[in-house]
């Protein structure tokens, strides 16, 4: 998904849509992993003055395919975006970081992610005369994880970085990482929370490498 296109799907989307989809683009997290995201599991770095999630291993999400995979725990990154989002999110629920009608959300792939992804395609035909592609006018929850992982390779993120932002790293214990480490992730999670004039460079490189 270029960044154009992430523009008119998220225009389209519901607020609570919106924000989600925000931050799962911008940190690669699962969909179980947004909907049921908890504030017990924030941990604070005070050497970086930010802080993380640690999603334990046991999450099986709705159920177990759609939670952490590879038996670890799940550490999440906050790039400039995510933080932005969290921080507005904070002191909605005591429980859940993305509440909706005062409960968990079930799931992001529902009926108002599909009516927006058909108005999205049609927003497109009319701005550009042609129609969206196919993968755009379908475009899945899961393709939000795959586009942040597409723009941090585009943006030269190493591939040992990008599988432990996007939690793919085996043979890890994530809870483990130093402040210099989690700094370094940051750094890059930081490389594609832009929308400004790098935008159309990020995702020419992610269609030349893609």
């Amino acid at each position: 998904m270029s960044w154009e296109e992430q523009s008119i799907l998220f225009g389209e989307l519901p607020a609570h849509l919106q924000t989600m989809a925000l931050f799962k683009v911008n940190t690669g997290c699962r969909e179980q992993e947004v909907c049921k995201l908890k504030w017990d599991w924030e941990i604070a770095v005070a050497e970086l003055g930010t802080s993380v999630f640690l999603i334990p291993a046991d999450f099986g999400g709705r159920h177990e395919r759609s939670g952490v995979k590879n038996g670890d725990e799940r550490l999440v990154v906050l790039n400039t975006v995510a933080i932005s989002i969290i921080e507005k999110q904070r002191g909605i629920s005591k429980e859940w970081v993305f509440p909706y009608n005062g409960t968990v959300l079930h799931r992001m792939n529902d009926s108002a992610w599909k009516k927006a992804r058909v108005r999205a395609a049609k927003k497109w035909q009319e701005k550009y005369l042609r129609p969206a592609h196919d993968g755009f006018a379908r475009i899945r929850i899961h393709d939000l994880k795959h586009t942040f992982g597409r723009r941090l390779r585009a943006a030269g993120v190493t591939e040992e970085d990008r599988k432990a932002l996007l939690g793919h790293k085996n043979g890890s214990i994530t809870s483990h990482y130093s402040a210099a480490e989690l700094d370094q992730l940051i750094e890059a999670a930081n490389k594609v929370s832009v929308t400004d004039s790098r935008a159309p460079a990020l995702t020419i490189l992610k269609r030349r490498q893609g």
